[in-house]
């Protein structure tokens, strides 16, 4: 497994720019994909008990990365493995970090065009309004967590992704790469964690929902614009940056180096 990985930071970094990007463009699409289902999972989930609610929306945010691994593309938060390449001398600090910056160039534009077309659909209207009601939940409730809050739960939650993308490399086939990916992905979920592509999704699709819904959405709804004046273009870059950050963190050091430092140290 630490060589496979190894070897696909190695081959990540060698691919032309063109197809980091488009990898990543659809990788920004797929995880938004996982977040749109866990939002129709939450709407109307006000009866059930909170933890159970929250495993839900887990399981079916899955989806996204499910896509990524099995489908084929390239996310930002998972390709934080790409450290053990260059821990192990295989690549160098300025293709390592070309990978990063062009996929994550693609990520934000996967996930935010996504968020545009779905606003566009007129999919926040669903169900008298209550779809666009908890997509603005969603994300106020991310652009309210203090700095030092988004950082830590951002560090927990790649933890969990780049464990889950490590043992898909374990994985023999299809079957197995989705058993083994959905535990950690519906555990960061459920658990409140914060992963900067989803972010890049919930926010920006929020603040379409809150700038351009028509009068009749608020009615529907029984709110209004003011109700959810915490979630601004300010807060969704602040929790956007410091979620960056934090995945970073948790992917590449916490994950990454040290299964290098126990299983490549000697071989390096």
């Amino acid at each position: 497994m630490a060589l496979a990985c190894e070897a696909a930071g190695v081959a990540k970094a060698q691919r032309d720019t063109l197809t980091l990007f488009v990898l990543g463009l659809l990788a920004g699409a797929f995880i938004s994909f996982g977040a749109i289902f866990m939002t129709i999972v939450l709407t109307g989930a006000s009866g059930v008990p909170w933890g159970l609610a929250r495993v839900a929306a887990g399981v079916t945010f899955s989806l996204g990365l499910i896509l990524v691994i099995v489908g084929g593309a390239e996310l930002f938060t998972g390709d934080a493995l790409m450290i053990m390449a260059r821990a192990s001398g295989r690549i160098s600090v300025r293709a390592l970090l070309r990978a990063w910056v062009v996929v994550y160039v693609g990520n934000i534009l996967g996930a935010v065009g996504t968020a545009a077309l779905v606003f566009l659909s007129g999919y926040h209207g669903f169900d008298g309004g209550a779809v666009g009601k908890t997509a603005l939940t969603i994300a106020a409730t991310k652009a309210a967590l203090p700095t030092v809050n988004v950082f830590f739960l951002s560090v927990l939650c790649n933890i969990l992704v780049c464990l889950a993308v490590w043992m898909s490399f374990g994985a023999q086939s299809s079957a197995d790469k989705v058993i083994v990916i959905l535990p950690p992905i519906a555990a960061f979920v459920a658990a409140g964690f914060e992963h900067s592509i989803a972010n890049l999704y919930f926010l920006p699709y929020a603040l379409a929902v809150k700038s351009w819904s028509v009068p009749e959405f608020w009615a529907a709804i029984g709110e209004s614009a003011a109700s959810f004046g915490g979630l601004s273009i300010g807060a969704a870059f602040h929790n956007i940056v410091i979620a960056t950050l934090g995945n970073l963190v948790g992917g590449s050091l916490m994950v990454g180096l040290v299964y290098w430092f126990v299983y490549l140290r000697r071989k390096s």
